[in-house]
């Protein structure tokens, strides 16, 4: 696998010999499988998250949850059980594939199989698909440290009107378009516009720029719902730091003296040019350092 790319992780070999949670039942990664008539397999139908577990600790599980219930709700599909019940089977999987701690967990959820594939969810048979991946990742310590190369997309991120980004969406078509076109500049990530122009998101991370002691991000009308962009915001809030959520056009980006993306397997990811340009401060600057640092004592707990 290329180091160049803002999902980029270590190998670990555990991965190897992972148990899935498919549908309550516990299987080895090469059995981890789902029916082709899946509403999410045929038609992207459902919604997911990604979690990280550190220290016996998952990171934020209250929002992520919260996000995963509200988008499940949005689109009318019944996950089938209880905040309470799907926590206890996360938890099962990681006791059972002895995990504690440096751990990504990729929760999914689909409308489940259906008697033939369309769009109609009225052709459902049975519950929804649940499916909890748990993998031993770190983030790539040598792209940290080289930092991000982002080229603009021609591929715009959606307004709610259109497609409501707050929904995590099993469909990311439009961001793998967005990607590709990216990898095929020579680029590690796409950064997205709005459909004004404005800068938005990236393909599968949020985007942050700094000027002078000032961070910038987008209003959020066109970006990711982010669990890890909403703790960076507050924990600079809290720490006196200067916020601004709004428009800023590629011109003021290309002018910024530092920038990076969030996520939550990344956590904080300096970027080091956009569309050829560098960085005017470089890669991983003060502003960005402070942020990281406390957003490891978040991590940290």
């Amino acid at each position: 696998m290329s180091n160049a790319s803002a999902q980029s992780y270590a190998h670990d070999d555990r991965n190897d010999r992972v148990l899935v949670h498919v549908n309550g039942q516990l299987v080895p990664r090469d059995r981890a499988v789902v029916s082709i008539f899946d509403a999410g397999f045929g038609l992207g139908d459902g919604v997911w998250e990604g979690l990280r577990l550190v220290r016996g600790r998952i990171l934020s599980q209250d929002a992520h949850l919260d996000r995963l219930y509200e988008g499940a709700n949005a689109i009318g599909l019944d996950i089938g059980m209880d905040r309470t019940a799907l926590t206890a089977c996360i938890m099962d999987l990681l006791a059972a594939n002895g995990m504690e701690d440096g751990v990504h967990i990729r929760l999914m959820v689909t409308r489940g199989v259906k008697t033939t594939i369309n769009q109609d969810p009225r052709f459902t048979v049975g519950g929804a698909t649940v499916v909890i991946l748990a993998e031993w990742k770190q983030p790539n310590a040598a792209l940290k440290a080289r930092g991000l190369r982002l080229m603009t997309s021609a591929i715009r991120c959606s307004t709610p009107d259109v497609f409501d980004l707050r929904l995590n969406s099993h469909s990311r078509l439009n961001f793998i378009q967005a990607l590709n076109q990216a990898i095929g500049m020579g680029a590690d990530e796409a950064l997205m516009l709005d459909d004004r122009g404005f800068v938005a998101s990236c393909n599968s991370t949020n985007f942050f720029i700094v000027r002078g002691e000032e961070l910038w991000t987008s209003d959020g009308a066109c970006c990711f719902n982010g669990i890890t962009r909403a703790t960076v915001m507050r924990l600079w809030r809290q720490a006196g730091g200067v916020l601004r959520e709004g428009n800023f056009t590629l011109a003021q980006a290309y002018a910024a003296d530092e920038a990076f993306v969030t996520g939550t397997l990344g956590g904080i990811t300096p970027v080091a040019s956009i569309d050829g340009r560098d960085m005017r401060g470089g890669v991983g600057g003060p502003v960005t350092a402070r942020i990281a640092a406390l957003y490891a004592i978040y991590v940290g707990g």
